[in-house]
């Protein structure tokens, strides 16, 4: 029997967040037990297990280090599951003050401070402490590979979307052509990218945008809002309460991000069948080929971004034959089962 201990940093809305509450919801095993960690939010809602749940701290790491050396040795872990930099730091130091034989997961969501800056500490790190890590996709697989990770370490496991939960929709023409992003309001996210692409269709009639998401970079979107004139044209919606809903409404998504490793929000509206319009960064490609099941853009050019989304505007077909081909290919290769399935085996 093993006892299998998720750890994340905090739950708020966020891709490595949603991962975390995907695995807390759906993992399943007769010969496991699962027990979650993390500081509180807007995500706890969506705790199913709430009586396997240990709150932490958002700020006390060593009144945290305090209770999870307690729990794990209460609870006889076995294996723990980090979802982040500061987790799987957690998990050694609590490896080493419980003295147990504990096996440590570590799901690499996003590029981490220490990799930027030492990235000979992070590859010791990862290859004496780690026994599985979990890349989200090929791309950061490859990019661990070159700071000299281990190979035998590190599986490919692509994030899942639960394709019931996001059924496919048929796109219905409506009275606008609706282009949103959906994304937390932050620097790496790019939503000055966006407006500038809004700002290259203002003129264009029956084509709106929208906004969802919220963050530290609400203020400058305000303001760039304003200062080009845009307020007939774009709308700031805030934190989507139903991300279905809001990708369902669209015909296009975009995305803008400076940085990615292979976000959520691309499989959900691939799952939903409404086409996505991405920058080419990260580990998209894995998902979106170009003209196949999405739109790929080469680089950071809001001129080519308004030129694809002009091209959608006119071909509704070409609009519906991504959106199937797009929901063929998460069945196939993004299913949340997969995900599951594949995590179990690197709990065992």
């Amino acid at each position: 029997m093993n006892n299998v201990l998720l750890l994340t940093d905090k739950l708020i809305t966020g891709g490595a967040e949603m991962y975390f509450c995907k695995l807390e919801n759906h993992l399943q095993d007769e010969n496991m037990t699962f027990y979650s960690a993390a500081a509180t939010g807007e995500l706890y809602k969506q705790i199913h297990n709430k009586q396997q749940f240990i709150p932490l701290s958002l700020k006390n790491h060593l009144a945290n280090l305090k209770i999870l050396t307690k729990e794990v040795s209460l609870k006889h872990i076995d294996v723990i599951h980090a979802n982040s930099l500061r987790m799987l730091l957690y998990s050694i130091a609590i490896k080493k003050l419980t003295r147990r034989n504990i096996k440590l997961v570590y799901t690499k969501h996003n590029v981490t401070i220490l990799e930027k800056k030492m990235p000979f500490l992070f590859k010791r790190v990862l290859n004496q402490h780690v026994e599985e890590i979990i890349a989200i996709s090929n791309f950061e697989r490859d990019n661990l590979l070159q700071l000299g990770v281990r190979k035998e370490l590190i599986r490919t496991i692509y994030n899942g979307v639960d394709v019931e939960h996001f059924s496919f929709k048929q796109l219905q023409p409506k009275e606008t052509f609706n282009v949103g992003i959906l994304a937390r309001l932050s620097k790496e996210k790019n939503h000055e990218l966006f407006l500038k692409i809004v700002n290259e269709l203002k003129d264009v009639p029956n084509v709106m945008f929208y906004i969802a998401g919220d963050g530290p970079e609400r203020e400058s979107v305000e303001k760039m809002i304003k200062d080009l004139k845009l307020r007939h044209k774009v709308m700031l919606l805030g934190n989507a309460s139903n991300p279905y809903e809001f990708i369902c409404n669209m015909d296009v998504l975009l995305l803008t991000s400076l940085r990615e490793v292979f976000p959520m929000v691309v499989l959900e509206a691939m799952a939903a069948g409404t086409p996505i319009m991405s920058v080419d960064v990260g580990g998209i490609k894995e998902a979106v080929v170009n003209h196949e099941t999405g739109i790929l853009i080469s680089q950071h050019s809001e001129q080519e971004f308004a030129k694809q989304i002009k091209t959608l505007q006119d071909n509704v077909d070409l609009r519906q034959r991504l959106g199937s081909k797009a929901r063929q290919k998460v069945e196939e290769s993004f299913s949340l089962s997969n995900m599951i399935h594949s995590t179990l085996k690197t709990y065992q």
